[in-house]
């Protein structure tokens, strides 16, 4: 009997864990076909056999630790004579005695080596989307079977933000979907997978030469269960290494789960959904509450019949709100907003904008400055007078934490919803790079085409209705941040100077702050430095 092993590939890694055994003795395996799975930092593979054979034996089981080179099978390559095996008259259980020769011979070696390119499947999951709350999958932008560049869109998601694609990991074959229109999904869950190709190092045959001098039996005894009692099997469960990793965590038997994913994949919202039906088994006596999550205990709003005073239309909430809804509600019942009203005078620098512009326009630059643009290079001033308002409470509520960059979140309104994207270190940069990137991130955000990392990082947010109207109000902190300024419509005013009343711009001021972080004292020095500023735009320049 010719028997040959298969040993574990170079996988990344010193050591990983076979979470699956794919195969059973005496399977009759193609080329490619998986033997076992295992699992390593990154994702879940299948090893799979190098050429047509039958397996003989296997080395391993679930559970086990392996590493590079280890064997974990023997097997029976297809083509190979067969040998009758040697059987002893005894009762069961049989034993199957296999003999290796082993032949001692001089040798003359060349060790060289070849690259090998084997195919692995990976899990592709949800990146850090800014928050842990599941946003809903929108669109699946590729198929099963489709070629896929790096950085290429697989789904699209909605968050409260904004649209997003998820983008492959690497350039590859997508072998699964896992989600579907209408699914939520969170940072961490898998959404895919796909095959690559790596290259592996496979040492060659050691060339031999010389005649045998000796040869050396060696006998290897394996118990093999006898046909007559019946072999225990359990069914396969199908998860990801995050998904098992969150089962360990919690203590969750994965065989007690039923997947929803496709092929009855376990995904974590079951994981979750299971733990949670066990928890309420244990706490089915406990009250209900507003599903706040705050602790608060509101009392459920009556359903209205409102047709019953006239004709009514019912229009379901749009996406944005439903998500965006819960987020606000969330962010002012947990903090105690304050807020704080001012003015600034804008005359001088409302003068500059509108020259400067004309130079631009006179040059051929593609640059246009607005008010926004000196809002945020003064709050950016602002925070680094301030930085208090640059800080966010933990999660505790024991400590304050200091924020040591300057991170501006401004408010866009789009045909989608309003999105919030971040400039990045806007107390580094000019009025002109300022505006250059305010009108990248307001095209990307009308395009639907911000990503996670645009909208992530903020620090402080403006909210302006300079372009709309109104004069003040009270707008919502972006939580975790501490404040948001709001900015309303600038109107001609009458100032007096000491003589006389004089025509100014003046724009309206809203600041809302977090009174846990922030005390009323600061809140109008913060305003009373923002006015400052814009007052006298040659102050951003110290």
């Amino acid at each position: 009997m010719s028997i040959e092993e298969i040993k574990l590939p170079d996988v990344g890694g010193e050591e990983v864990e076979i979470i699956e055994i794919s195969v059973s003795v005496g399977d009759k395996l193609e080329e490619d076909e998986a033997i076992i799975v295992v699992e390593t930092e990154k994702a879940s593979m299948d090893i799979p056999a190098p050429y047509n054979c039958t397996i003989e034996s296997l080395n391993v089981k679930a559970g086990d630790k392996i590493s590079e080179g280890m064997v974990i099978a023997s097997v029976k390559k297809e083509g190979a004579e067969e040998a009758t095996p040697e059987v002893k008259e005894e009762a069961a259980p049989v034993v199957e005695v296999e003999v290796t020769k082993v032949e001692e011979k001089s040798i003359i070696e060349t060790n060289t080596s070849s690259a090998e390119i084997t195919s692995v499947v990976e899990d592709v999951f949800v990146p850090d989307i800014g928050g842990e709350e599941a946003v809903d999958v929108i669109e699946i932008l590729a198929s099963i079977g489709d070629s896929i560049l790096e950085e290429d869109g697989i789904i699209t998601l909605e968050t409260e933000k904004a649209t997003m694609d998820v983008p492959a990991p690497f350039t590859g074959i997508l072998k699964e979907i896992l989600v579907q229109p209408g699914a939520k999904v969170k940072t961490g869950d898998l959404i895919a997978r796909m095959q690559k190709d790596i290259v592996v190092e496979t040492p060659k045959e050691t060339v031999k030469k010389e005649e045998p001098k000796a040869e050396v039996i060696v006998e290897k005894t394996v118990a093999v269960a006898t046909s007559s009692e019946p072999v225990k099997t359990t069914e396969k469960v199908y998860a990801s290494p995050s998904v098992r990793k969150l089962a360990r965590e919690f203590g969750v038997d994965l065989g007690k789960v039923s997947g929803t994913g496709n092929k009855n994949r376990i995904l974590k919202e079951d994981v979750r959904l299971y733990i949670k039906a066990e928890l309420t088994k244990v706490n089915s006596g406990a009250s209900k509450n507003s599903g706040s999550g705050l602790g608060f205990d509101f009392p459920e709003l009556k359903e209205i019949d409102y047709s019953k005073f006239g004709e009514v239309e019912t229009v379901e909430l749009s996406r944005i709100q439903k998500i965006s809804g819960p987020s606000l509600h969330r962010n002012w019942v947990s903090m105690p907003h304050v807020t704080q009203f001012d003015e600034a005078d804008i005359t001088e620098l409302e003068s500059f904008r509108k020259e400067q512009n004309a130079v631009y326009v006179k040059t051929g630059a593609d640059i246009k400055i607005s008010p926004l643009v000196f809002a945020v290079k003064a709050v950016a001033k602002a925070l680094e007078l301030h930085p208090n308002f640059n800080s966010s409470l933990s999660s505790d509520g024991q400590s304050i934490i200091f924020k040591k960059y300057v991170n501006i979140a401004v408010a866009i309104d789009t045909p989608n919803g309003l999105v919030v994207p971040v400039i990045k270190d806007a107390n580094k940069k000019g009025f002109e790079d300022i505006a250059k990137e305010l009108k990248e991130l307001s095209i990307k955000a009308r395009d639907g085409k911000l990503k996670a990392a645009d909208m992530q990082g903020g620090c402080f947010t403006i909210s302006s209705l300079g372009g709309i109207g109104g004069t003040y109000f009270t707008p919502i902190i972006n939580a975790p941040e501490v404040a948001i300024l709001g900015l309303s419509k600038s109107e001609i005013k009458p100032v007096y100077n000491g003589s006389e009343f004089e025509p100014k711009l003046i724009l309206p001021l809203s600041l809302s702050y977090d009174h846990r972080v922030i005390d009323g004292a600061d809140g109008a020095r913060f305003t009373t430095t923002l006015s400052k500023l814009l007052s006298n735009i040659r102050l951003l320049l110290l």
